[in-house]
């Protein structure tokens, strides 16, 4: 609880307590990142499990999970500014703890993902492995879940 308190005495966390319009924006950007996020993962995932039968995986994939990444890595940069404002009392909220842990989870899939070889084979072959199409629908479900812990957070 030291850290976390600590935290809330950072000039990151001063800053967005101070200003209201930095908050809005670091806010903002959140919401944007997240839209990348969900925006890339969606279409990526529901092509390789097989709703969707084009564009071919090599077209769209490594534009899309680029993307996503790039999301990813934002939305942590921006959540982690959000949550110095107030992380006693994040940490101690079931859905935050829900969204972190999903998150987690979603980026250790996509690391799977990536490291095994049926990642590389759908893009050179457009063919997608059983696996990679069990990993997709893991991912969707994944990060809708994230999706849907982070609007739980302010009803708890």
């Amino acid at each position: 609880m030291e850290a976390l308190a600590w935290l809330s005495t950072t000039p990151v966390a001063a800053a967005l307590k101070a200003s209201g319009t930095l908050y809005l924006l670091v806010n903002a950007a959140h919401i944007l990142a997240i839209g990348l996020i969900v925006g890339a993962i969606l279409p990526l995932d529901l092509r390789l499990i097989g709703a969707l039968r084009a564009p071919p995986v090599a077209a769209i994939g490594p534009l899309l999970s680029r993307t996503a990444g790039i999301g990813v890595a934002a939305a942590i940069a921006t959540g982690l500014c959000l949550f110095s404002v107030r992380p006693q009392e994040y940490a101690e909220n079931p859905a935050f703890l829900a969204k972190v842990a999903l998150i987690a989870l979603g980026v250790l899939n996509a690391v799977v993902l990536h490291v095994r070889g049926g990642w590389r084979a759908a893009i050179a072959t457009d063919s997608v492995p059983p696996l990679v199409r069990v990993q997709a629908l893991l991912s969707l479900t994944i990060w809708i879940g994230a999706v849907l812990a982070g609007r739980w957070i302010a009803f708890i």
